[in-house]
């Protein structure tokens, strides 16, 4: 009872849009020879790029992770538990099912590649398999820092992403200027920093959310900030005013959510407008400057709107998640979001095998309204097929639940072992990244170098402790890791296995 259940529902939420955007954007062809192409949808029909403000939701993501994050550190510090051990838990969350995910896929492309599949084909099932895996790296990054980043919260508060958000506006205006030609290897390594600066600013921005500093249902009523995190008699957790939403209402209470609402929508326009930046909030080929690679101003300014929207949404909201089947199906959908982050567009290929390949799918004219009535049924052929396949992979999941809890780190993780956590999140945040910008087949061909990278980093992070440590680790670990903390950092989010855990 002591879970935002509003929390859940912003990454379900996320992940559910995420899941739809991917399909509705995909779109198949098939040519009279019967090759099967995969024109762009937000090139070849660029009115839609205006759909990406609604469906480009991964701030939300952010936000709801940044408010778990604090929570869940909060309580492991407080049971004695260091900053290795608690990155490592949820790194594990993460690498244990992607890898295997990675594992299924590299395997199937390299009994692909053996049988002589076109690479011109197996390169663009490998992108499809891998579109998703941006997210992956940038995650792990930031939840690594987390413990940092919240020592720079517990200090100085809002002020954080204040300044993050300057120095991302920074780096995507200097991103901007000139054309790509113009653009040297400092200038591109340089906006790589936004990664980290503009989803850690909605990272940091649940920081503060939780702790009442931007107005609504907050863990401090009032904004009030105490010595030490301002954790309620040093154990941690919420007092219970934060609980049932103590504080200020009116203009105190939202007055920081409509300020950001505004404030994002307004730049957003300014930026878009009069400013340099493109409507879509995804990735289009050849256009320049773009908003996501990396992240731009103007996606900052649209994070920043869709937050202030999130917090000033979430009394309405959270009423109807008082609603049983509303929480039901929250916790459904939380509980399988991992699987069907990671599996979505597994059914985009069985389909287009079964229906395009095949030449029973009707071929209305690409972008005709007929083109775009027949977008409903295949959104729901696609659910189907998802579906069914979530429900095959249960015993996988199961497994890795159970291979979850045996190879876990143990909060108070110290020494060698600390630093092999480390270590594996490197090389698999590396591997991960590489993954994310080639694909599962870039050019046709098996990605040895990646594959192993991912293999060895997995292992290192998974197996982080040695004898001499065991007992140690293992000695604090309930202390740490008891029904609250368990529940609030993975009950219902997308960076574990499978919510059926908690």
């Amino acid at each position: 009872m002591s879970r935002d259940r509003y929390v859940d529902f912003l990454r379900a939420w996320a992940i559910l849009l995420v899941v739809l955007g991917h399909w509705l954007i995909t779109a198949l062809v098939r040519r009279p020879d019967g090759t099967i192409t995969a024109p762009e949808l937000l090139a070849t029909l660029p009115w839609t790029q205006w759909l990406t403000l609604g469906f480009q939701i991964m701030p939300l993501f952010f936000l709801a992770g940044g408010h778990a994050a604090a929570g869940s550190w909060s309580r492991a510090r407080a049971a004695g538990g260091t900053a290795a051990g608690w990155v490592g838990k949820r790194a594990v969350r993460l690498l244990l099912p992607t890898a295997a995910y990675s594992g299924l896929v590299l395997l199937a492309v390299g009994v692909c590649a053996a049988l002589g599949v076109d690479p011109a084909t197996l390169a663009l099932v490998g992108w499809a398999m891998a579109m998703q895996f941006w997210f992956l790296p940038v995650y792990l990054l930031i939840s690594a820092l987390t413990p940092a980043l919240y020592a720079l919260h517990e200090r100085w508060g809002i002020r954080v992403p204040v300044a993050m958000g300057a120095a991302g506006f920074g780096v995507g205006t200097l991103v901007a200027v000139g054309d790509a030609s113009s653009r040297g290897a400092a200038v591109e390594a340089v906006g790589a920093l936004n990664y980290l600066l503009v989803w850690g600013v909605v990272h940091q921005l649940g920081f503060c959310w939780r702790d009442g500093l931007l107005g609504g249902k907050g863990r401090r009523s009032g904004g009030a900030r105490q010595g030490g995190g301002g954790r309620d008699g040093g154990s941690g957790r919420r007092s219970d005013a934060g609980r049932q939403g103590g504080g200020p209402t009116g203009w105190r209470a939202y007055g920081g959510a409509a300020v950001l609402a505004v404030g994002g929508v307004a730049g957003f326009a300014l930026l878009v407008g009069p400013g340099p930046f493109p409507v879509s909030l995804i990735l289009v080929t050849g256009q320049e400057p773009g908003n996501t690679d990396p992240p731009s101003a103007a996606l900052l300014a649209w994070s920043l709107a869709q937050v202030g929207v999130a917090l000033l949404v979430a009394p309405a909201l959270r009423r109807v998640l008082e609603r049983a089947g509303v929480r039901r199906a929250v916790r459904v959908l939380g509980a399988g979001s991992m699987t069907l982050y990671l599996w979505h567009m597994l059914p985009v290929l069985i389909v287009a095998a079964a229906f395009y390949l095949t030449g029973l799918a009707p071929q209305p004219r690409y972008g005709s309204p007929g083109w775009w009535a027949l977008r409903g049924p295949w959104l729901l052929v696609l659910a189907a097929v998802l579906a069914a396949f979530v429900r095959a992979l249960r015993p996988l999941e199961r497994a890795l639940v159970s291979l979850d809890a045996r190879v876990r780190p143990g909060p108070g993780l110290r020494g060698a072992a600390a630093w092999r956590v480390w270590a594996g999140l490197g090389v698999s945040g590396w591997a991960l990244t590489w993954f994310a910008g080639h694909g599962f087949a870039y050019g046709g061909t098996f990605p040895a170098w990646p594959a192993a990278a991912l293999a060895a980093g997995t292992l290192c992070a998974t197996l982080p402790y040695g004898r001499g440590e065991v007992r140690d680790v293992h000695s604090r670990e309930g202390a740490a890791d008891g029904p609250a903390g368990s529940a609030a950092d993975g009950a219902a989010g997308p960076d574990t296995p499978s919510g059926r855990a908690a």
